[in-house]
């Protein structure tokens, strides 16, 4: 046999073979939302803020948002990125936020948008993500608007950028309140022509001691008096707010030179005094760490009893407070830092002990 004989049989064959495996092959299994669902729970102000901007698998959408349900949380706090969707010819692609939309819908969750991350085309070259200056504020809020605007009767919330008192949430230069107000100012009524029946938060405000003039970012109680002195309060609905425990157990009193659970309560008193008690707040951050090496982090036990007492505290004294979402749900992948301890689910979906006792406490158990 000539050796091109040889070798146009041996083609052949595998080619066969390879026909024959893709038959075998199963289908895609295909995800639907189902029924819509009901969350049961004994405590309405529970939330979570879930990571699935970067969830590739629609079941793992759905199971995660499945699991939140089933732990009888209401609320959920999801980060849909303007860089990820929106291409420099304008057209935006839809596909991944309907999808956690829809699956977050089904599960009957309430959704709070947080939004942010700047396309390449929207900022110099070179720069950061995080990287926004004042000429690309128009664009941010046409997709803004165009996001509230498809997702009117959907998402009810939407949050104009994170933490915004850091530095680090400008591209690493620094800012002033008076520059997120100028962003707020033209966001909001953009998207409220959109859809008038969104909720824009504004926030969400980072706990911080930094003092002015830090190269890091500006104390989250003068940054919020400098927001209101630079005239915000027309500009947003609520206050989105991030306060974490560290060390300090739920009901340590809170003081101007102290990070803990009740710093809200000192954010709140400057609403009150810029005659804006009747905005509420969303706290879209919270939690505490059980890292082993972290020293901000509490015992696992700690952390469980702490969590239970934050939401036990916020519900009897905070009438102001909406939602306390915890920091964070499950990530796609393990981070191999501190922040994994923040989780309550593995990336396997696997339930730590934290979500049995905050199932249990919602009455899911």
């Amino acid at each position: 046999m000539s050796f091109s004989h040889f070798s146009f049989g041996w083609g052949l064959r595998l080619f066969l073979l390879m026909l024959g495996l893709s038959l075998m092959r199963p289908a895609p299994l295909l995800i639907t939302p189902g029924p819509a669902q009901t969350v049961q729970t004994n405590h309405a102000h529970v939330g979570v803020h879930t990571r699935l901007a970067d969830e590739v698998e629609a079941w793992k959408i759905q199971r995660t948002l499945q699991m939140v349900r089933e732990m009888g949380s209401p609320w959920i706090v999801e980060f849909f990125p303007w860089a990820y969707y929106q291409g420099a010819d304008g057209r935006i692609d839809w596909t991944h936020p309907d999808k956690i939309i829809t699956h977050a819908r089904a599960q009957g969750l309430t959704i709070i948008a947080r939004m942010g991350l700047v396309p390449d085309w929207a900022r110099p070259e070179d720069s950061p993500l995080n990287y926004l200056e004042a000429d690309a504020y128009p664009a941010f809020a046409d997709f803004i608007a165009a996001f509230a605007r498809r997702y009117q009767g959907q998402v009810e919330y939407i949050i104009v950028g994170n933490e915004p008192n850091l530095n680090f949430e400008w591209g690493y230069r620094q800012t002033t309140p008076q520059d997120y107000v100028d962003l707020l100012r033209v966001v909001y009524p953009i998207v409220k022509a959109a859809n008038p029946d969104v909720i824009i938060l504004a926030g969400a405000l980072a706990p911080t001691l930094e003092p002015p003039g830090s190269p890091w970012g500006l104390n989250d109680l003068l940054y919020l008096e400098a927001m209101y002195e630079a005239g915000a309060a027309a500009y947003f609905d609520g206050l989105a707010v991030h306060t974490y425990g560290f060390t300090f157990p739920p009901e340590a009193e809170p003081g101007p030179d102290l990070l803990n659970f009740r710093r809200v309560e000192l954010l709140r008193e400057i609403m009150v005094a810029y005659d804006d008690a009747a905005t509420q707040m969303y706290i879209t951050e919270s939690g505490w760490n059980d890292h082993p090496r972290w020293t901000r982090a509490v015992r696992p036990g700690q952390r469980i009893q702490y969590t239970l007492d934050g939401f036990r505290y916020a519900e009897a004294n905070w009438p102001y407070v909406e939602v306390v979402a915890l920091w964070a749900f499950r990530f796609p992948a393990p981070t191999r830092s501190y922040m994994d301890y923040f989780t309550l689910v593995t990336p396997e979906f696997i339930a730590k002990p934290i979500y049995d006792e905050i199932q249990a406490y919602t009455g899911n158990q």
